[in-house]
């Protein structure tokens, strides 16, 4: 194994490194020395090469040596940029307020997380009605480096009891804890190895979880493609717990979820081979002999029960009804034969929630919040008159709630509790942050342009009132475009430090995304995964043609499918952008299937096995392939997490070590690589905070700034 040595970077007095790092004449970086073995493998008599494969090995002493070496390169060049410092500051001092959750009602308890300001992890507290707010469970003490985070919250029926999971380090895998709530102990030994899982109690007795078999190997990247639901008894163990549904080998369904109504009357079971479409199956619950009855056989629509009155079932749908509606149904004969429209469908995406004995119909218009009450009769109630535009979430209770809660953010307006009563229709304002940024400062607008195949797409753009398009504002365009997700206003406290340097933050809603159902998203898939590219490509145009900015003042980002968007986009159009940050990127899209719950991905992305077709197809964009030698790309920042077991971080290792060997030009390519952190959800503040530092001060000194755009300090 060669020796990895540190390497030292000078970007005003350029200094030649030691020789075992890979010497670039036209690079003001020298970047650790990244060895290649032969492996290749093969797609329809094709053969393709795969040099780093080696960097798929997360167990291997030289694939942490080069981690290290990786880290050490990029903090080097960090320490170069003047301000880094100043924007953590700044960082710091904007997130220090104090932030509350939603509040929800278990147990005679109103519980709701608090995070004092600078707290790795939210405190869960409850109180009762009138009484003291009590801590009830502190994640920041769970480890000592605040890298172990609350995942999932599921109190039983009368609220006694608590399961709640944990992960460690960032990772997917989970461990479950059930507690006593009154004396807050724990009352069995925890559920270890869960991923992937709802935790639905039924009565008081014990709750339905889902996970895999460990794998063999690294638990971090070996594959995990077989789904199953159990259920666990209060006061046995773990080993005992009863196989509900999976584990057939004939039937490879890669997530299974299993709930309970609330009236613990049915047992509701949802297998997915894929990310999108699902089956649906229920079990009577109040007779144990039986049978699981099939509503839906087959994974041709996304649908699930959100409610049920005695034996009438009422359920989401988007079958034939790309949009969504809500139908009801007898549980005696519950087959789409039978469905009756409650809620029909509209022109607009639905995403409904329920509570007090309502159905509260959230629907996006052109990616903003319109929310309508009904009754499950389907009569209209009232359209709810929300704060303003942006995004409404909540209106989720237990049906004998007398009030609900949501919450209301847009890009430029911290987030906002609203305290809702359904029989009256008052609305109040609950919390209100107070945080140090003035929001009446900044302003969204949205635009609709057109991309290349001539489809009209929405753009939200925010940024200081009175800005200048004068062709040089710093500017990120940030995108996702996949999985049906939909990108809808909210409040960052990141976006708004790059706000307050003068940044235009621009955030497209991409063919992929579910802003415009079903048809949206499957007009971002497979072999139609090149609109969501072109959509980003014709984001950027707008912004340089109408002189939001140019291609010297502009930075691309996404993380995640959105981290692919970045990587396909920068491949391709290497000078549209002068900044790239792919973060926790699925970059290698012949092998994203191989690693981890990978293949469940297939819906949005097809597989390079499926037909010579799809692999060529996967080939012409599949980032870590289409590194051209010679090619001057945009200074780029990959990041991502040492433990992320969803998009493993050998995508990224792959791809920077394409990059660092094979681009010209005075661009740097680095690749910042976070240790216990893994996809994003629960890593520590702390970390979060000089990740934000570095991708900034990253971006802004290579677009040419040699100190900040403004005064960080008022």
């Amino acid at each position: 194994m060669n020796k990895l040595i540190i390497c030292f970077i000078a970007i005003l007095s350029f200094k030649t490194c030691q020789k075992d790092f890979t010497e670039k004449k036209d690079s003001l970086v020298n970047y650790p020395k990244t060895k290649t073995v032969n492996a290749t493998d093969t797609y329809f008599d094709i053969e393709i090469k795969d040099p780093y494969r080696w960097l798929e090995d997360d167990q291997s002493k030289e694939t942490e040596a080069w981690v290290q070496a990786q880290n050490e390169c990029t903090s080097n060049y960090l320490k170069q940029i003047p301000y880094i410092n100043e924007l953590k500051e700044r960082l710091s001092e904007i997130w220090n307020y104090e932030k509350i959750g939603a509040p929800f009602i278990e147990g005679g308890y109103t519980y709701f997380s608090k995070n004092d300001g600078l707290q790795n992890q939210n405190v869960l507290y409850r109180k009762k009605e009138n009484g003291k707010d009590e801590l009830f469970l502190d994640p920041n003490t769970f480890s000592k480096n605040g890298t172990t985070s609350l995942d999932a919250l599921s109190f039983s029926k009368d609220g006694s009891l608590l399961a709640y999971s944990i992960s460690e380090g960032g990772s997917d895998w989970r461990k479950v804890i059930i507690l006593n709530t009154e004396t807050k102990q724990p009352i069995e030994d925890t559920l270890i190895d869960v991923k992937f899982t709802q935790i639905s109690w039924f009565k008081n007795e014990g709750f339905y979880y889902s996970s895999y078999d460990k794998p063999k190997g690294s638990e971090l990247s070996a594959k995990t493609d077989q789904h199953k639901v159990y259920y666990h008894k209060l006061g046995t163990s773990q080993s005992e717990d009863a196989l509900i549904y999976g584990g057939k080998p004939e039937e490879k369904h890669r997530y299974i979820y299993a709930n309970v109504t609330e009236d613990n009357r049915y047992l509701i079971i949802t297998p997915r081979i894929s990310t999108s479409g699902n089956k649906l199956f229920i079990k009577d619950l109040s007779n144990k002999n039986s049978p699981l009855i099939t509503i839906l056989n087959h994974t041709d629509s996304d649908s699930y029960v959100i409610e049920n009155k005695g034996s009438k079932l009422f359920i989401v749908t988007n079958l034939n009804t790309p949009n969504k509606k809500i139908v009801s149904v007898d549980a005696s004969n519950p087959t789409p034969d039978y469905w009756v429209d409650v809620i029909p469908e509209t022109e607009f995406v639905l995403n409904p929630s329920k509570g007090s004995g309502y159905f509260f119909a959230n629907y996006m218009v052109d990616a903003i919040s319109k929310v309508k009450q009904y009754d499950y009769q389907g009569n209209l109630i009232k359209e709810i008159e929300l704060p303003g535009l942006g995004t409404a979430d909540g209106f989720r209770g237990k049906a004998e709630d007398a009030v609900l809660y949501y919450v209301f953010t847009n890009y430029n307006t911290p987030s906002n509790i609203y305290k809702f009563n359904p029989k009256t229709g008052n609305t109040s304002l609950y919390w209100k942050p107070k945080i140090e940024f003035d929001s009446d400062a900044y302003e969204s607008e949205q635009v609709f342009y057109t991309s290349k195949d001539g489809t009209k797409i929405p753009m939200i753009i925010t940024h200081k009132k009175g800005l200048k398009l004068n062709d040089k504002n710093p500017t990120i365009l940030y995108g996702y475009g996949g999985f049906n997700i939909s990108l809808t206003p909210a409040f960052s406290i990141p976006n708004a430090v790059w706000m307050e340097q003068g940044g235009i933050l621009a955030v497209p809603n991409l063919r992929g995304g579910g802003e415009y159902g079903k048809k949206w998203h499957d007009a971002g898939t497979q072999m139609k995964k090149q609109n969501v590219f072109d959509d980003f490509i014709a984001a950027a145009e707008y912004l340089i043609s109408n002189n939001y900015t140019s291609s010297d003042y502009l930075a691309i980002r996404g993380g995640s499918n959105g981290g692919l968007l970045v990587g396909a986009v920068m491949t391709q159009r290497p000078n549209l952008a002068k900044v790239a940050l792919p973060a926790v990127g699925v970059l290698d899209m012949l092998r994203y299937h191989t690693f981890t719950a990978g293949a469940g991905w297939a819906y949005d992305y097809g597989t390079a096995e499926d037909s010579k077709e799809m692999f060529e197809y996967l080939k012409n964009y599949s980032p870590v392939h289409n590194v051209k030698t010679g090619v001057p790309y945009p200074a780029t920042l990959i990041t991502t997490g040492d433990h992320d077991d969803r998009v493993v971080p050998a995508h990224s290792f792959k791809f920077a070590a394409e990059l660092q060997n094979k681009q010209t030009g005075n661009n740097p390519t680095l690749i910042r690589i976070e240790t216990d952190a893994g996809h994003g959800a629960g890593t520590p503040v702390s970390k979060t905070i000089e990740q934000y530092a570095d991708v900034f001060g990253f971006t802004l000194f290579n677009m040419g700034f040699k100190e900040l755009p403004n005064k960080i300090k008022n």
